[in-house]
């Protein structure tokens, strides 16, 4: 096998089994994923770009997606008549937020409102809601508990316990947020029994569709929670990465493969699993091909890693976003590898197993 220098392949057993019998072709995959990670998506962007523009073009066949947080948002263009137009503008007004001094939540959720209305455009709501191929599913989390209490201190006091009780288990997240997934609740979809942990299934409409992309990337303390979801509960939702920050769903009933254009070659289940190395979502992908940059890649990107929201502290807006557009063009480097490896059929030298 030859690395190559800048992307990997790695696959569950199935996935490697299916691909080895059939080469790296689209109509294998039904499932794609797009997780959160904030500014992360950044530094693979050009993987994105070849994947919506190029992979699946002209298909016809169902594909059912689900993302969280900005993975969403991410999605969200896929969904549109015109992904990579919808994508720049995402591209475009992400990179350019400029916070000058400290910002508060309320703050935030305003600059994340233009961002939103941005890369959906004029009709993007609509050609999302009733895309014949493109079966969107979009997560976030409503706050039980101390944690659907408005104010800074209970919300400190809700997300402390929920990290408390999540050492233990992650099942206990439950106990704190309930996990909502909007989508066209269509009879075929793969996501519309999960039952790891407490879940709702919520129509996504015109609706409440602009509501649950804010409310999907709404990080407790960073953005206000968004109170007013139509068909949804009352309640205050969040982020939904915090339950499904890089996903550890049953994904085995699901017919054809999943697809997940990812950072890393490893899964961190929840946002409250970040800093516990020992909890990976590795199991439930047997059916997956994960696409991640190599290790080589992300030292070479600037300052050695992926964008991330630290850059907001410590860097300026202007050295900010001189960095994420470098990120963003060398991002490319994915997708060119990836368009030579289908081009010249040759999967099976690059292919790992997860």
């Amino acid at each position: 096998m030859f690395a190559l220098p800048a992307l990997r392949f790695l696959a569950g057993s199935t996935a490697y089994k299916t691909i080895a019998e059939n080469g790296l072709k689209a109509d294998l995959f039904t499932q794609v994923l797009a997780a959160s990670g904030g500014p992360k998506w950044i530094g693979i962007a050009g993987l994105d770009r070849y994947l919506f523009g190029e992979f699946f073009k002209g298909r016809t066949a169902p594909l059912h997606t689900l993302g969280a947080s900005s993975g969403a948002w991410r999605l969200a263009c896929l969904g549109q008549a015109d992904p990579l137009s919808a994508y720049s503008r995402l591209e475009e007004l992400y990179i350019e937020q400029r916070y000058d001094t400290k910002p508060t939540p309320v703050q935030v959720s305003t600059q994340v409102k233009g961002i939103i209305e941005g890369l959906l455009g004029q009709s993007g709501a609509q050609e999302l809601i009733s895309h014949p191929v493109i079966k969107t599913h979009l997560l976030a989390c409503r706050g039980r508990h101390l944690n659907r209490i408005a104010g800074r201190l209970p919300l400190s006091l809700g997300l402390a316990a929920t990290a408390a009780t999540n050492l233990a288990s992650r099942r206990s997240l439950g106990l704190h947020f309930e996990r909502f997934v909007f989508s066209g609740q269509h009879d075929d979809s793969p996501f519309n029994q999960l039952k790891d942990l407490p879940s709702q299934q919520v129509k996504l409409t015109l609706d409440n569709l602009h509501n649950v992309l804010l409310a999907t990337g709404s990080i407790p303390w960073v953005l206000a929670p968004v109170t007013d979801i139509h068909g949804a509960p009352k309640g205050h939702y969040y982020d939904g990465g915090i339950t499904d920050y890089h996903f550890d769903l049953p994904l085995s009933h699901a017919d054809g493969l999943t697809l997940y254009p990812h950072f890393y070659p490893n899964m961190t289940p929840g946002w409250f699993d970040k800093s516990l190395p020992w909890r990976k979502a590795n199991k439930n992908y047997h059916n997956a091909l994960v696409l991640a940059p190599t290790s080589e890649f992300l030292a070479s990107l600037p300052y050695g890693k992926l964008p991330d929201r630290s850059d907001f502290k410590h860097l300026s807006s202007d050295e900010r976003i001189a960095y994420w557009q470098q990120a963003l063009a060398m991002s490319h480097r994915l997708a060119d590898e990836l368009s030579l490896v289908i081009s010249k059929g040759n999967i099976m030298e690059y292919l790992e197993h997860f």
